[in-house]
This record gives C-alpha cells, sequence and structure tokens, in this order.
C-alpha cells in the first residue's frame, strides 16, 4: 500500500474523476486570466475545461455550455468545430501581435524568426480554416 495516496481506499474511478475535476478549474482559471490579458487566449482553456468537466462534473460542464457569454462558443465548437468570425479576427490578431512582440523583444536568429512565423501562420490556417457557426454562416449567404 502506498502512503502518498490521499485516501488509499478510493477507487481508481474516483481518483481518476478528481484530476479531472481539478484540471477542469484549472483551465477555468487560466481561461479566466485568458479573458483579462489581451494576449493570452480564453477560449481554447474553456474547451478544454468543458472536455475535463464532461469526464467529471456534468453539473460543471453545464455551467461552462450554458453560461451566457462562453457557452455559444462552447457550444459551436463541440457541435461542428466552428470558430465565430470574432474569434478569428481575435486569435489572428494575438498572433500577429505576440509574434511582432516576439520579433521587436529578442531580435531572433534568422531560422528562429522563420521557424516561428511558420509555427504560428499554420495555428493562423487552422483557425481560418474552421467553420463558422451555423447562424453566422445562414447570415452571411
Amino acid at each position: 500500500m502506498r502512503t502518498d495516496d490521499p485516501d488509499p481506499d478510493a477507487p481508481p474511478a474516483q481518483k481518476l474523476r478528481l484530476i479531472w475535476l481539478a484540471l477542469g478549474f484549472f483551465c477555468v482559471g487560466l481561461g479566466i486570466i485568458g479573458a483579462l490579458l489581451p494576449l493570452m487566449p480564453t477560449t481554447i482553456f474553456l474547451i478544454l475545461a468543458a472536455s475535463c468537466f464532461a469526464r467529471s462534473s456534468p453539473r460543471f460542464e453545464a455551467w461552462l455550455l450554458d453560461h451566457p457569454r462562453f457557452g455559444p462558443s462552447l457550444r459551436a465548437w463541440r457541435a461542428e468545430g466552428a470558430i465565430p468570425l470574432r474569434g478569428k479576427v481575435a486569435a489572428c490578431a494575438g498572433i500577429t501581435i505576440g509574434y511582432a512582440i516576439f520579433y521587436w523583444s529578442s531580435r531572433p536568429s534568422a531560422w528562429l524568426a522563420v521557424s516561428v512565423a511558420a509555427i504560428l501562420a499554420g495555428c493562423a490556417a487552422y483557425i481560418l480554416s474552421r467553420p463558422l457557426p451555423r447562424p453566422a454562416r445562414d447570415q452571411i449567404t
């Protein structure tokens, strides 16, 4: 018997559930920080939190999915992998500003600057390739 377990008699599934729950709250905390800091993402951490809560707490999962500000984006991502146009613009602007700050403040070598630019361009391409949520698509056409 290991002595470092908080409850050695708890079933493994219960321990795993608590780990998912803790990760969910950690991701919610990072999402809140991201909502306050301009260059830190918010939605990705809330998507991760919803995924963690789906494995640990239906109540907290429902709370996130029903949240008036973040719920629609989370539901759109879950249903169809969609990102709203405003989110795409904000993400790509953040990537561009982040790269500019990186380049200006660190003066990287050419290979590092190109490598980072290629990785960030790949991230931006993925974001731009995601569909718009259905109601937004219906309004555009």
